[in-house]
């Protein structure tokens, strides 16, 4: 298992239970929370649009005209 030294409390449950040892998710995360372990995760990084999307102009294919007949508040 590649788990670049990550394990959180599904990890660790999943690794105890091969182990045969039985327990649950919150206790595994009370004990983390009294040793002050906390599990370290990859965050998605903001990748800029490359495309201007929704530049263009369409045209109007079905010459539609829409008409407002009630106000919007």
């Amino acid at each position: 298992m590649s788990s670049r030294s990550n394990y959180g409390t599904r990890k660790i449950k999943a690794e105890l239970r091969r182990k045969g040892i039985v327990t649950s998710r919150r206790r595994i995360s009370r004990i983390m929370k009294l040793e002050g372990l906390v599990s370290r995760y990859t965050v998605a990084q903001y990748r800029p649009q490359r495309s201007t999307c929704n530049e263009e102009k369409t045209a109007n294919m079905l010459q539609s005209e829409c008409e407002m007949r009630i106000e919007l508040i």
